[in-house]
């Protein structure tokens, strides 16, 4: 493929959106347009950059854009990730998975080359036969009562479908590890913040973290000529446990047993005092760890922070935030 010279970037509003623009602005590329389903406020504008408002459930619009522009690569972040506590399925579907077909048959009708697609190892699902290190040639396998886990499993079984009968749009599929950053804040960081982690007896509940500049590293290479398109899992090097995690930040877990767990989300999802039902206990139980070999030996990137040295930056951020030192 060559360079992507013309980009648009889907969900450039957002969190990891924002990061990418900014990276491929600071970078000369030729034509970059941020796409989010809001105007972009005046301060958060970049000289260079298109700032377009659309929702990716409008597959005209889209289209309009993607040939107003003579878009070559479309990075696509848009999805909903943490719904809020009145979260709509039917709404996260139309967004997560119908907005990706809208975002796939406009890049087809354009003529776009090339799309980037973030993924999540969330789309392999949280399984008590999950191995021990999923690699990409394992099997999609994302829970139908998580809604992202869901999502991302119809999405990946529409790229593959796309790529059969639309084999002149190339794709790379990120399958992304839980990222963290300076900033992030999100219910999985919210488990760290307790002053006792949870942790199930029985389960180490390990996590692979992907550090955020990685991400943005990663797609960036994406968008070089000799990067090779395909599926690849996005994660740093090797895992922590939710225990390993607590002696990091100097805690101790509070252990549970699965049963005692269980019993009280569905007390609290029925007394309306939690938004998550018994099924959590399998999230937190068989969390999916990513294997990043073919990141790094057919790709071509190497995650520059570990799993276990992006927590430790994620955790001094957020200990200098609240003054912890």
């Amino acid at each position: 493929m060559s360079p992507a010279r013309r980009v648009l970037v889907t969900g450039g509003g957002g969190y990891l959106g924002s990061q990418v623009v900014a990276a491929l602005a600071g970078r000369g590329t030729e034509a970059v347009v941020s796409l989010d389903v809001r105007e972009a406020p005046p301060e958060r504008r970049r000289p260079g950059v298109v700032h377009a408002a659309a929702d990716i459930r409008d597959r005209s619009r889209l289209e309009a854009l993607l040939r107003e522009h003579a878009i070559d690569t479309v990075v696509h972040l848009a999805a909903i990730v943490t719904p809020g506590k009145k979260a709509d399925r039917d709404f996260e579907y139309q967004v997560d998975v119908v907005g990706t077909g809208n975002v796939l048959d406009a890049c087809v009708a354009a003529g776009v080359g090339h799309v980037v697609i973030s993924s999540s190892g969330a789309a392999y699902g949280y399984h008590a036969d999950n191995p021990a290190w999923l690699t990409e040639d394992d099997p999609i396998r994302g829970n139908q009562e998580f809604a992202y886990s869901w999502h991302k499993r119809l999405v990946e079984e529409m790229l593959a479908d796309y790529r059969a009968r639309a084999p002149q749009l190339q794709q790379t599929v990120f399958r992304i590890g839980t990222i963290l950053g300076e900033t992030v804040a999100n219910q999985i960081t919210a488990l760290f913040d307790k002053p006792r982690p949870l942790a199930i007896a029985g389960a180490d509940s390990p996590f692979v973290f992907i550090w955020d500049q990685d991400v943005v590293g990663a797609i960036l290479h994406a968008l070089a000529s000799d990067a090779p398109p395909g599926i690849y899992n996005v994660a740093g090097d090797g895992a922590l446990t939710i225990h390993e995690i607590a002696a990091r930040m100097g805690k101790r877990c509070r252990v549970l047993p699965p049963w005692l767990l269980q019993a009280a989300l569905a007390v609290g999802k029925r007394l309306g005092l939690t938004q998550y039902g018994p099924e959590q206990l399998r999230f937190l139980r068989y969390r999916p760890v990513l294997a990043n070999a073919r990141l790094k030996a057919v790709f071509g990137y190497a995650p520059r922070k570990t799993s276990a040295e992006v927590f430790d930056f994620w955790w001094a951020a957020r200990r200098a935030r609240s003054g912890g030192g």
